[in-house]
């Protein structure tokens, strides 16, 4: 039965990796997607590390990362909650729960929203926002994931995630799925890493509502003025395939290291390479962590999100672990951006 799995997954995973090729031709098209928040990044620790980290990420982050590596987390229960600085005085934050069944799998639940604070409304009859009257988007994304190990190997999970986005007088919602594999002792080599996903797949979107209503004014005739709709274009949500390694070894007593890569093909960007590593230090109740990393799009004129720094600490108290992460990101033409993590063991 587990060679059959073992097979399964093996399959599972080739075909994922025969979808690159699709893509491939896909990402000629770069142009405008819908719901881009999904390509926002979320966790300290793995934007710590550059985007790199798909085949060795864990816990309630590898939600975004690789729903795969949910089940690889070291507790029974872990919780989560982050914040980011982005670009544009833009905040994300992002918070997960994430409980283990025993023989049946783990069992993730996440939220994550932006805040874009107020925002001057400007219309036709008001363009200088004289009344100055504002409005704030709401862009919000809630997830269900699970996670299984197949084997003592390989690990394989989902996300379900429903899409919703709020501007003034007008909406858009969607659903979107991602499928992810984690391969553990890679060609029988300890410490030796594969992962594989396929993220935000599924139905285009559109808004619609009541903003898109514009006067129109009769030409002739002595008819009154009419409301009419302008009907909304759809856009395809950003799809990505990434398959990512890493390599993880003992360095010296009490100190780990690991080096991870990834690479990303979007169907309506250009592709995007990732390299990152992770050291950390071991005492009794204590554990530190150094971490570095780089994201490239070696076609892209301007590489905007730059190399990442970040530190992180896990204190082993009585009943519960805490991780403290932080993680620091250079962007062109914009502050750059900070952000914490907090996690909670049990």
């Amino acid at each position: 039965m587990k060679m059959r799995i073992f097979i399964g997954s093996l399959l599972l995973c080739l075909l994922l990796v025969s979808a690159l090729g699709t893509l491939e031709a896909q990402n000629k098209r770069t142009g405008t997607a819908a719901a881009t928040e999904l390509l926002i990044p979320i966790g300290a620790r793995d934007i710590a590390r550059g985007g790199s980290a798909l085949a060795v990420t864990s816990g309630p982050e590898a939600i975004f990362w690789n729903p795969a590596g949910v089940g690889n987390m070291t507790h029974s229960a872990e919780g989560m909650f982050s914040t980011m600085s982005y670009i544009g005085d833009i905040n994300v934050s992002f918070g997960a729960v994430a409980m283990k069944f025993e023989g049946f799998g783990t069992v993730g639940l996440s939220v994550k929203s932006l805040d874009f604070g107020s925002i001057p409304l400007t219309t036709e009859d008001d363009p200088e926002n004289s009344f100055g009257r504002t409005f704030s988007p709401a862009y919000l994304t809630v997830g269900l994931t699970y996670s299984k190990d197949l084997t003592d190997a390989v690990a394989a999970g989902f996300n379900l995630k429903l899409v919703s986005e709020q501007i003034d007088r007008a909406s858009s919602s969607g659903l979107a799925i991602d499928l992810g594999i984690q391969y553990n002792r890679l060609l029988g080599i300890n410490g030796f890493h594969l992962g594989v996903a396929v993220k935000n797949i599924g139905p285009g979107m559109k808004f619609d509502g009541p903003g898109l209503y514009r006067d129109a004014l009769p030409i002739d005739g002595r008819r009154p003025i009419q409301k009419l709709k302008s009907e909304a274009g759809t856009f395809e949500l950003p799809s990505t395939v990434e398959i990512g390694l890493a390599y993880d070894a003992t360095l010296a007593n009490n100190v780990m290291g690991t080096l991870s890569g990834s690479f990303t093909n979007n169907n309506l960007y250009l592709d995007e390479y990732n390299v990152g590593g992770e050291v950390s230090y071991a005492l009794t109740n204590l554990k530190l962590f150094g971490r570095a990393g780089v994201g490239l799009v070696p076609e892209a004129d301007t590489n905007i999100f730059g190399a990442t720094f970040g530190l992180g600490l896990n204190w082993q108290a009585t009943g519960v672990d805490v991780v403290i992460d932080y993680a620091y990101r250079q962007v062109e033409f914009f502050d750059a951006n900070n952000v914490f993590s907090v996690k909670l063991g049990f």
